[in-house]
This record gives structure tokens, C-alpha cells and sequence, in this order.
């Protein structure tokens, strides 16, 4: 654990704080921690409020560390150890915390948009998007071990989509909002490994892509 603290302080910062989280959930709430009063109450994602209260805006923030359940919780800090310590290596730390948090957002702005009368909550908004950046990495990048990530990380998303799918509580609409913000994040956000993967016109246009269509959905679930 001392070694990963060192190697990937990003990682353990978010993974404790998801933790402290979900456990301060479990004291207050005393066994009705994933009741949608809880969830809401601890940051979770409600649209329709949002819209009422524009200034309810940081809920886009605040869900990606919010969980509904023991399975949920563990199944999702789980993947963040695991994932978050290799996207970290890639990304660096600083890149690699502005991939997490942005792909989180873009996956609450989808969800905000597209789910407003469903409470959700959970990291894997953030965790999609960075699955869809291993991809993208890999899919453009030249160094072999990328490659091969990016070809399993692709295998990974489609099993995952087609889970969701057959799955009605999960929200499909976030984690379809955190693969579009990874994507973009993985073009403008350069990797160690290879910085000039993408070209300065193309890192702006992902950028502004990102912002302009966070704005535009936003906007348009507030009117």
C-alpha cells in the first residue's frame, strides 16, 4: 500500500475519499444508506432538482464519490485501485485526476440531461471515461503495451455496455457520458508515454468539443 501511495498518490487520494464517503453513509444512515434520501443528500445526481435549483450545478461533481450499496461500492473501488494506479502511469498524476473528475462530470451532465427524474450516484461515470482513454491511447499510440491495452479496454467497454443493457438500475446514460468524456479527454489530455499522439489542432478541437457540448446539454436540461 506504501508503494502504491508513492507510485500513484492520485489514486489512493480518490480511492480514500470514495471510502470516507460511503462510510460516513453507513453511520448517519444506519442501514438506509442507499435510499434515494441518502444518496440525495450526500451529493447524488437529481436532475430534475438541478433544474429547479441551477445552483445544485456542483451535483455534477459530487456523485462520482457517492455510492448505493456495499456491492456497488466495492465493485467500483475495486476498479478504481486497480485501473486508476495504470491510468496514472500513463497520464501522470495532475492529467490523470483531470481525466477522472472531467469524465465523472461529462457522465453527470449525460445523466443530468438525459435521466433527470432517476437519483444516481457511483464512480463509474468517471471509471467509463477512463477505460474509453486506455482505449484511445492505445487504438492511436505506437508503444506496443498501449496498443494491447487498448485493444482489452475495448473488449471491456462493449461487455460492460451490453451488461448495462440487460441491467434497468444501472444508468446507462452516465456511463454513456463518461465514455464520450474520456474520448475526448484522452485527445487533449497528452499521455507520458507518447505526447505528440494528437496534434495541438486536434487537442484544442476535443477541448472545446467537451465544453461546448457540456454547456449545450446543461443549458438545455435547465430550460
Amino acid at each position: 500500500m506504501r508503494d502504491a501511495l508513492r507510485k500513484s498518490p492520485v489514486t489512493m487520494i480518490l480511492l480514500a475519499m470514495t471510502t470516507l464517503v460511503f462510510l460516513a453513509m453507513q453511520v448517519l444512515y444506519l442501514g438506509n444508506a442507499s435510499t434515494g434520501t441518502a444518496v440525495f443528500n450526500f451529493g447524488g445526481m437529481y436532475g430534475a432538482y438541478v433544474a429547479y435549483d441551477p445552483s445544485q450545478l456542483w451535483r455534477l461533481v459530487t456523485p462520482i464519490f457517492v455510492h448505493i450499496g456495499w456491492q456497488h461500492f466495492i465493485f467500483n473501488a475495486l476498479t478504481l485501485y486497480f485501473v486508476g494506479q495504470l491510468a496514472e502511469q500513463i497520464w501522470g498524476h495532475h492529467k490523470f485526476l483531470a481525466l477522472y473528475v472531467l469524465s465523472g462530470i461529462a457522465g453527470n451532465v449525460f445523466t443530468l440531461f438525459f435521466t433527470p427524474n432517476v437519483i444516481a450516484a457511483g464512480a463509474s461515470t468517471s471509471l467509463f471515461g477512463v477505460f474509453a482513454a486506455i482505449m484511445v491511447a492505445g487504438y492511436f499510440g505506437r508503444n506496443p503495451y498501449l496498443k494491447e491495452l487498448g485493444r482489452n479496454y475495448q473488449a471491456l467497454i462493449i461487455v460492460n455496455l451490453i451488461f448495462n443493457l440487460f441491467t434497468p438500475s444501472i444508468g446507462i446514460a452516465g456511463h454513456f457520458g463518461g465514455l464520450v468524456g474520456g474520448v475526448l479527454c484522452a485527445i487533449f489530455l497528452p499521455t507520458l508515454v507518447e505526447k505528440n499522439m494528437f496534434k495541438p489542432w486536434q487537442r484544442w478541437l476535443a477541448a472545446a468539443t467537451y465544453v461546448g457540448l457540456s454547456l449545450f446539454l446543461i443549458v438545455l436540461a435547465l430550460h
